[in-house]
């Protein structure tokens, strides 16, 4: 991908070559530990030992965002040691965003850092969290607050395995698609669009064409990534949606699929982008168009809205006291190129928009 110092690979059947991945990125490792979870294990975990050999070692987590946790993180580690993983080891991430945030974790942190090969298995985590370098766990507060920027040495998309996953999880992974089109690209953005219209995401329906759409919202990302790896800058843009969709996730205990949490996030953060006059009219509807099709909720949950603001302002996005947003200017073109790619919006004006 256009910068990266690392492969990425989305392909059919990338999985299987797992194996040669490893050895030519990591060729020194002498240990390997596969962490999963209790949904991904039992579908890939054997595949990817019987490749790999006697050096590796499962290590399974409960499944779910309320286990990304240090308490989570505590045991993998200390595992880790029990089972005489030296600074010759390697973490293999074989799992959804959850599984790659913390394992990414683990990777960063054990031994003051070894190397990461992430392996989604979630179109959520295809399409954004493995890629980048961003991991951490959750706290009360909100999410991913503990954490730190460690990049992968590889990364392994096989579309395959979206076969055996849940159509609530095919369907939330879709926002981050979406958001990419919003961010960076409205011919994408169009064609996704025709695409989720065409296939609705349920079951296996129109999976071999996801492909080149994955492949193509990885290059998104990679390319803003490779000019700002730390997001002190340019990447802020991948927050869109996210400063109230983290918010959301936090004030139901996590309890909400990220992907939907973002594509809420998305419609709420472009309305306000309308609201302040920085976004073009209609974008929103646009985005909520696309989100709906989807089968995606784009519709406040429930919440009180100043429970909603108090957890924005617990936020990484607070800045001297304001909350900043990624907000779009357009389909395709992101506002705030002249003062560091955020905005920071008055809380009042918040609490309007959420509640229109």
């Amino acid at each position: 991908m256009v910068g990266l110092s690392y492969p990425v690979t989305v392909a059919e059947g990338a999985f299987d070559h797992l194996a040669d991945v490893i050895q030519s990125v990591a060729a020194h490792a002498n240990r390997i530990a596969v962490i999963t979870d209790s949904e991904v294990g039992p579908r890939y975990a054997d595949r990817a030992k019987k490749q790999l050999g006697a050096r590796a070692a499962v290590f399974t987590i409960p499944s779910g965002e309320q286990h990304k946790t240090r308490d989570t993180w505590a045991r993998l580690t200390d595992e880790m040691l029990a089972n005489g993983f030296a600074r010759d080891s390697i973490v293999v991430a074989l799992g959804g965003g959850v599984v790659g945030d913390i394992a990414g974790f683990v990777a960063a942190t054990y031994m003051r850092g070894v190397p990461v090969i992430q392996v989604p298995t979630s179109l959520l985590a295809m399409v954004d969290a493995s890629v980048g370098g961003k991991t951490g766990v959750d706290t009360p507060e909100g999410k991913n607050l503990v954490g730190a920027f460690h990049q992968p040495s590889a990364v392994v998309i096989d579309p395959l395995v979206l076969r055996t996953l849940p159509p609530e999880h095919l369907r939330a992974g879709f926002a981050e698609i979406v958001k990419h089109g919003v961010v960076a690209d409205a011919t994408y953005f169009e064609r996704a669009s025709s695409f989720v219209e065409q296939w609705p995401l349920s079951g296996q329906q129109g999976l071999p064409e996801l492909t080149d759409i994955i492949a193509r919202s990885v290059e998104i990302k990679a390319a803003i990534v490779a000019r700002d790896e730390r997001e002190s800058g340019l990447r802020k843009v991948l927050n869109f949606g996210h400063t109230i969709g983290h918010a959301i996730e936090a004030a139901t205990e996590f309890g909400t699929l990220h992907g939907q949490a973002v594509a809420i996030g998305l419609v709420a953060e472009a309305k306000l982008a309308e609201k302040i006059g920085v976004a073009k009219t209609g974008t929103a509807r646009v985005i909520e168009r696309v989100c709906r099709a989807a089968g995606l909720q784009t519709k406040m949950p429930s919440i009180p809205v100043d429970t909603i603001i108090g957890f924005t302002r617990s936020d990484k996005k607070v800045r001297a006291g304001r909350v900043e947003y990624a907000l779009p200017k357009q389909i395709g073109e992101m506002a705030g190129a002249d003062h560091g790619w955020t905005i920071p919006v008055e809380d009042t004006v918040v609490r309007e928009a959420l509640g229109s």
